[in-house]
């Protein structure tokens, strides 16, 4: 299939590691001009160089912490000084930290609706004056599993993610007249480096080895194993591209089939 991708140019947020980096990667592999963005400097160089020596050619990258919105308005403006202008939009962030809703103050849930939320909102509002103008755009939100079913002592997720999907639903009917599809993506456990993190949390928790925790999470997935960032991204390339020209307001999971609710 032909993803039309090549030319078109493409704003990956967080995209230094993880699912962020494969998607980049992804999208740039299609021909799509990819602007790589993140908070580290020596990050954002290593990344850069790793796309020269797989793809050919460097990515635009940009300093970018996502809850500050003069940093998202900054990265906006510099991919469209470089490429022209903005045709997908990727939006993702670092996940807030794990604990019970009683274990999380105010600073906790503000931090928390600012990073996984606001950043969202701010993101999307920079890019559709070119979207908007050009009559075409595709935004796709990470957020995860739990909007569809909640996962025990991330409170702060849980709210906030599902938060994303009530926004994406509405946009996709506010937008759609402008040709603009906006979905959201939810990875279930993947190999990275913030599954890890949660993992070792579960371990600490429960008194279990992380290596027992995961065999434990393992056998609870139809597939047996957790994914890779590739087989996320890849889902992710497709809904960001033009092939994608009819799937809008849907909230869809790369889980292996472990989350059972319908």
């Amino acid at each position: 299939m032909d993803l039309q991708l090549t030319g078109r140019t493409a704003i990956v947020l967080a995209s230094t590691k993880g699912l962020g980096k494969a998607t980049a990667f992804s999208l740039a592999k299609e021909g799509a001009n990819v602007v790589i963005s993140g908070r580290d400097e020596a990050a954002l160089e290593a990344v850069a160089a790793e796309f020269k020596q797989e793809i050919g050619r460097e990515p635009l990258t940009v300093m970018t912490d996502v809850t500050k919105a003069g940093d998202i308005e900054r990265l906006v403006q510099a991919t469209a000084e470089k490429f022209g202008t903005v045709d997908i939009l990727i939006t993702n962030a670092g996940g807030p930290p794990a604990g019970t809703f009683e274990q999380m103050t105010d600073e906790h849930w503000q931090q928390a609706f600012e990073l996984n939320l606001l950043s969202v909102i701010r993101s999307i509002r920079a890019v559709l004056p070119y979207m908007r103008d050009q009559q075409f755009g595709r935004i796709v939100n990470f957020a995860s599993s739990s909007f569809k079913q909640p996962i025990d002592n991330l409170i702060l997720s849980n709210t906030f993610r599902t938060g994303i999907v009530g926004l994406a639903k509405t946009l996709a009917s506010e937008l759609g007249p402008d040709g603009i599809l906006i979905n959201t993506v939810g990875p279930g456990r993947i190999g990275t480096d913030r599954l890890a993190y949660l993992d070792a949390v579960r371990a600490d928790k429960s008194g279990q080895t992380v290596e027992e925790v995961r065999r434990q999470m393992e056998a609870a997935i139809p597939v047996g194993r957790y994914g890779e960032p590739d087989e996320f991204a890849r889902v992710i390339t497709f809904l960001a591209s033009p092939a994608n020209s009819y799937v809008t307001g849907q909230s869809i999971l790369v889980d292996g089939g472990m989350v059972k609710a319908i």
